[in-house]
């Protein structure tokens, strides 16, 4: 580490420093990991430039940024009720040193991490609040960059608490500081954030949990020992696998990319565990309920709107069948799910509000699959005058096996990358799938 500091927003409203209350979805998040991605960009061969103005320039367009979305620079505060026992969590702007920068060094080359078979675990320490979880944003920053340099490149990675954003949010503040950054005046972003916490009709803004003290929803990260790599899937590829699925579907329906990829990795995964042909397995998907909810929630809406739909079958039924059976079982889940259905589930949890334990959800769960992020997210659009980076990567997160991150590809044009998270045995027989393989994947 050379240096480590803080940055506030450039600007301060009076608005800014108000208390903001947190919406169901975000209140579910308080004891999951804090949400981290980073870039990799090779160092400017241009000789005129300097690290130290670089850092100054990533430093002042935060601050600027900040300016749009300040809840980034607040901590969490926790008011403790009585009668009945209870916690309200919310965001406390006041008295807070804002969001972390660090710049560090490491004595590696780009090729150093790009290069191995399994993302080398020094990765994790490119990204600040190592297995912290939200709830540590009581005293954690909400927001950390670190930059680390390489000796022939640049990793710039964020880690944002899970509590203020799901991963429309994120990538959407990563956007808007790539866009300050590259702007002479820094004063305005193209898609400013809608900050007003979204609350159920009769609801909120203040909704206690009912807790009588912090320890009964803390869950720490486990520490199980996992392999994590990357599949890459050309545009080609994926569009003659989502040509065969649709072929072989005698409904209607057309069924995209994604649920196709994911049905893929669902029956290889399933195949690779050698679950038994009773045996129930389900893969989860992330839904963004920000257009599925009447009325329709705003787009740049900066918080938690997300919310997973899960394709269920036994083993053997997912295996016997093809890969377009597997597919459309995810896109019913889909297409199944809206307005109705989202506020049947707030208000279910409204009635009894409770936190998401990923221990008691996939530690003990070795038949569940669950996609996470999006290709759709822009990502390689961010460079930050460096121009465009070479790969993504994301910090440690929770790990489970069974947990698959979805990456647009550096190549654009629909192709996908995947980083899968499982056990040593089991991903020895997912890599070498030969129906894994026969779809193209470029290992």
């Amino acid at each position: 580490m050379i240096s480590d500091c803080f940055v506030k927003p450039k600007f301060i409203s009076e608005e800014a420093k108000k208390p903001i209350y947190l919406s169901p979805w975000d209140l579910m998040m308080v004891t999951i990991s804090y949400d981290s991605r980073g870039l990799l960009f090779p160092l400017p061969k241009n000789q005129d430039f300097s690290i130290t103005t670089f850092l100054e320039d990533l430093k002042d367009s935060l601050s600027a940024t900040l300016t749009h979305f300040h809840p980034l620079a607040a901590r969490l505060a926790t008011v403790k009720q009585q009668n009945p026992s209870s916690l309200v969590i919310f965001l406390n702007n006041e008295n807070s040193p804002g969001a972390r920068f660090i710049h560090s060094t490491v004595n590696l080359t780009m090729a150093d991490i790009l290069t191995p078979t399994y993302i080398p675990e020094i990765v994790e320490s490119f990204f600040d609040h190592y297995k912290a979880i939200n709830h540590d944003g009581h005293k954690l920053s909400l927001l950390s960059v670190q930059v680390t340099e390489l000796i022939d490149g640049i990793f710039i990675g964020c880690s944002i608490n899970h509590m203020l954003v799901d991963g429309t949010s994120y990538w959407h503040f990563f956007n808007s500081w790539s866009e300050m950054f590259n702007s002479k005046t820094r004063d305005s972003i193209s898609r400013p954030p809608v900050l007003d916490r979204w609350f159920p009709p009769g609801s909120g803004p203040i909704i206690p949990l009912p807790f009588a003290h912090e320890d009964q929803i803390i869950e720490r990260p486990n520490h199980q020992v996992f392999r994590e790599r990357f599949f890459r899937f050309s545009s080609d590829s994926l569009s003659k696998l989502k040509a065969k699925v649709n072929s072989e579907c005698n409904e209607t329906k057309v069924i995209s990319t994604l649920q196709s990829l994911s049905a893929l990795v669902w029956r290889c995964m399933t195949r690779a565990r050698r679950l038994s042909a009773g045996e129930q397995t389900t893969c989860g998907l992330p839904v963004n309920n920000r257009s599925r909810l009447s009325p329709p929630v705003h787009e740049n809406y900066f918080g938690n709107m997300v919310h997973g739909v899960w394709g269920r079958a036994t083993a053997g039924e997912l295996l016997d069948h093809g890969v377009a059976w597997g597919a459309l079982k995810l896109h019913e889940a889909v297409v199944n799910y809206g307005d109705k259905e989202i506020k049947e589930m707030i208000n279910k949890w409204l009635k009894s509000p409770d936190v998401v334990k990923m221990g008691e959800r996939f530690d003990r769960n070795r038949s569940h699959v669950q996609m996470v992020s999006s290709p759709r997210f822009d990502m390689y659009g961010n460079e930050f005058g460096l121009g465009k980076a070479l790969t993504v990567f994301g910090g440690y997160g929770y790990r489970f096996d069974g947990k698959v991150m979805l990456f647009p590809g550096r190549a654009g044009r629909g192709s996908i990358d995947i980083k899968v998270c499982l056990l040593p045995e089991n991903m020895a027989a997912f890599e070498s799938d030969e129906e894994l393989m026969s779809v193209g994947c470029i290992n």
